[in-house]
């Protein structure tokens, strides 16, 4: 299994803070918000490499950061690719899911894909995660009973049926039609992508990464 992280976005609710620097990489607890991340996952021993997609402005930063992790750590330690999308600005971003695409092209990936936002802290490990896919066998996401509603009218929601697959996902709902909200974390099965080329082309929104995820559930089954 291979891990894509989407590092390419501006962070500009955050300005100053991140407006020279990618908020992945700012410092929480005495390590880079992606070490926290990326050593979770290296613990299920299942991630073969990782790719960081970012964009042209933070490629140098993110160049950096992995250099010295590997001198820090040692040379067995798992690879880390940086991918450059090419973008500079807020306005001239891919948007998430153009960007998993060109990083499925421009690395060849060919594997099961972990796709993740890069500036998230977890209060739980990723192994149950990556339990749960194997059990399916199908693509997954992953889902949380949000209680709040106006949380929900700012995330990704769902509708499930009684085996956990999903009947239907929407994007910052402005009527949300469940309590399941979901993370930017997810697991695509080898075989399915392809598709997020042909949801592209299909219409599928680009901006937020669960908008493929609203497309495929229509095309094959998807679990949370």
């Amino acid at each position: 299994m291979k891990c894509l992280i989407l590092a390419a976005g501006y962070a500009t609710r955050l300005y100053p803070l991140t407006e020279n620097f990618p908020k992945p990489l700012l410092d929480v607890g005495g390590k880079p918000i992606l070490d926290w991340l990326i050593e979770d996952l290296d613990a299920t021993g299942r991630i073969e490499r990782y790719f960081v997609v970012t964009n042209h402005k933070f490629t140098p930063i993110f160049e950096k950061w992995v250099s010295a992790r590997h001198s820090r750590l040692d040379r067995e330690s798992t690879p880390i690719t940086v991918v450059d999308d090419g973008t500079s600005s807020n306005e001239t971003r891919l948007g998430a899911v153009r960007d998993i695409q060109f990083a499925i092209e421009q690395c060849g990936i060919d594997d099961d894909l972990l796709v993740m936002a890069g500036d998230n802290l977890l209060s739980f490990g990723l192994k149950s995660f990556i339990d749960y896919f194997d059990a399916k066998g199908t693509t997954c996401i992953m889902r949380y009973y949000e209680e709040d509603g106006a949380r929900l009218l700012k995330s990704g929601i769902v509708e499930v049926d009684s085996s956990d697959r999903i009947l239907s996902m929407e994007e910052k709902p402005a009527a949300p039609r469940s309590n399941w909200a979901c993370p930017p974390f997810y697991i695509y099965r080898r075989c399915d992508l392809p598709l997020v080329a042909r949801g592209i082309e299909d219409g599928c929104a680009t901006d937020a990464p669960g908008s493929f995820i609203a497309w495929l559930c229509k095309q094959t089954p998807v679990h949370a």
